[in-house]
């Protein structure tokens, strides 16, 4: 990920969570996380456990984000009057909303219109501990979703009520593994109408504007399948599609087994018929240990996880 993807992909992590962003450049973020996102990324178990036990209004912690370092620093060491021309506007929104009524601005503001108190800094790039955080936080919260189509209002008659397919959405990875990994992800979507079942969903989904909320004059069509028939779909749906795999790489990493187990067996074998009573034991628990490794580093097989789902209610009967 470069600079501007982490940027974004934080803004929308911010946003996500109801931060409140208090200064906002192309290369920072200063914000006030909202009580999720000091839960999801500040480690204050104890502070936390003292708010719910009590019922004390949460204060939240402020940090700077700072997600692309080169271009915050040069403008941090401008000349105080060239900063002054990019921070008169959002000082101006700040002042007037007051100290207790900081929300969103745009552009640089001078940092003295923070209070005393310390702000931390944090830098995002790719590979920090921070943003592998974000990407966690995400990754947790995000591994199911609910949404609905936003239909087209272009020619809509608002005296009519437009049907609605209830869709499960899955993304599989599977693992191809043995010495060597490979990975490949699918994306299957299941109409709980029907029970057709759909490949490539996700890239479906690009192409729509989805909303938690459901649209006005809209109606949901009756499931005629149950979830966890739905997942069976997916499940024999990916199994079909991988049998038609081409396996010659399993056929090589089990020969490379063979290989392996033969040479350890080679070394082994005579250490065992000359070792002493006393040390027969150890070295054959260290044999047994030494095969069950090299079964698991070539053994070749094939594993499939869901990534995450969502039901997503899309226009139409499907």
């Amino acid at each position: 990920m470069n600079e501007k993807q982490i940027h974004k992909y934080v803004n929308r992590y911010l946003e996500a969570t109801d931060c409140s962003i208090i200064e906002k450049s192309p290369a920072h973020f200063t914000v006030k996380l909202s009580p999720d996102a000091d839960r999801e990324l500040t480690n204050r178990p104890y502070y936390w456990s003292f708010v719910d036990r009590v019922g004390a209004e949460p204060e939240t912690m402020t940090f700077l984000f700072v997600t692309d370092k080169p271009k915050y620093e040069a403008f941090t060491s401008q000349p105080e009057p060239r900063r002054q021309e990019h921070q008169q506007s959002s000082e101006e929104k700040l002042n007037a909303a007051g100290d207790a009524a900081l929300a969103r601005s745009f552009g640089f503001v001078n940092s003295t219109l923070a209070a005393s108190a310390r702000i931390p800094r944090e830098d995002l790039y790719f590979g920090s501990r921070r943003l592998e955080q974000l990407f966690s936080a995400a990754r947790a919260k995000g591994s199911f979703v609910y949404l609905f189509q936003e239909p087209d209002r272009r020619g809509h008659n608002p005296f009519t009520s437009t049907p609605y397919t209830a869709w499960l959405g899955v993304n599989m990875r599977v693992e191809f593994a043995s010495d060597r990994k490979r990975e490949e992800l699918h994306s299957f979507g299941v109409s709980l109408v029907t029970g057709h079942c759909v490949d490539n969903f996700h890239e479906r989904l690009l192409g729509m504007k989805l909303t938690p909320r459901l649209p006005a004059n809209v109606h949901l069509a009756k499931n005629g399948i149950t979830h966890n028939k739905a997942l069976s779909i997916v499940e024999q749906t990916l199994e079909r599609k991988l049998k038609g795999y081409d396996y010659s790489w399993a056929e090589g990493a089990s020969a490379r087994l063979q290989d392996e187990l033969r040479r350890i067996e080679s070394y082994y074998q005579p250490l065992l018929e000359h070792a002493s009573e006393e040390n027969k034991a150890s070295a054959e628990e260290q044999f047994k240990q030494r095969q069950a490794e090299i079964r698991w580093q070539y053994e070749p097989r094939v594993t499939a996880s869901a990534i995450n789902c969502g039901i997503f209610h899309l226009e139409g009967i499907d």
